[in-house]
């Protein structure tokens, strides 16, 4: 998992730059009927949900990507796990929604292609209430402690575990955060953070056990050198300096 292009990385917005090119993610077919079933997985490094194909990415990149999964990084009940960190700072937990380029036949073909991953990002926090649509997983994770464990979920509005607004993001060139670790995904990281209950959490971070049966927990990578990369803002991340009399 070596290269110059690995994530996650840390997002220091000071340095990120402003690009008024970057559209608002736009979803498609993102909401789900309850009669149609999902594949929800322990598969001892995350809990990963299958999306059918007819969820697609058509606005915010220059070519249309269809999902494939989703995955969630985490921490512990002593600390946070997002996988990437915003100036320095960790979040709790982090999801994220794989798509893959239209232009390739599958997953496993787009993978190894430079456009071929797009993936979006966004941060997990504790906040008040129960969160409905994260209540979905959740509530089926102790159906799956053990690993290579998988249940079916009923269909649901996945566009409800990101952020209600698309429009304000960070974007860069990176990399899968697991072996193969290729360096062919598109990172969209949202900067509207989700809230999701203290109890929500802690069945998050406590449920799951992992290959070596223990608790699976901190399953989040170290964050990468970005060797030059340039991080790309839809917004304006600093303020303009504003000089007033006095």
């Amino acid at each position: 998992c070596g290269g110059t292009k690995q994530s996650p990385i840390n997002v220091d917005t000071a340095q990120a730059i402003f690009s008024p090119d970057l559209r608002p993610i736009q979803l498609s077919g993102y909401s789900l009927p309850a009669n149609e079933q999902l594949r929800l997985k322990n598969n001892g490094h995350t809990v990963v949900l299958d999306l059918p194909e007819s969820l697609a990415l058509t606005g915010g990149y220059a070519q249309q990507y269809r999902a494939a999964q989703l995955h969630l990084h985490w921490g512990s009940p002593s600390g946070p796990g997002s996988e990437h960190t915003i100036n320095g700072r960790r979040f709790a937990a982090e999801i994220h929604v794989v798509h893959y380029n239209t232009k390739y036949d599958s997953f496993t073909e787009a993978m190894v292609h430079p456009d071929g991953l797009a993936v979006l990002g966004a941060f997990l926090e504790v906040g008040h209430g129960e969160n409905q649509y994260y209540h979905e997983i959740l509530k089926h994770l102790l159906e799956i402690q053990e690993v290579g464990q998988e249940t079916l979920v009923p269909g649901f509005n996945i566009a409800g575990l990101l952020p209600a607004n698309l429009k304000l993001y960070f974007h860069y060139n990176g990399s899968l955060t697991t072996p193969p670790c290729y360096q062919t995904v598109k990172w969209t990281i949202f900067n509207q953070t989700m809230l999701l209950s203290h109890h929500q959490m802690s069945l998050l971070v406590s449920t799951l056990r992992s290959p070596e049966d223990d608790l699976l927990q901190n399953n989040y990578r170290p964050v990468q050198n970005l060797h030059g990369r340039r991080v790309l803002a839809s917004f304006q991340t600093t303020p303009s300096v504003k000089h007033s009399p006095g």
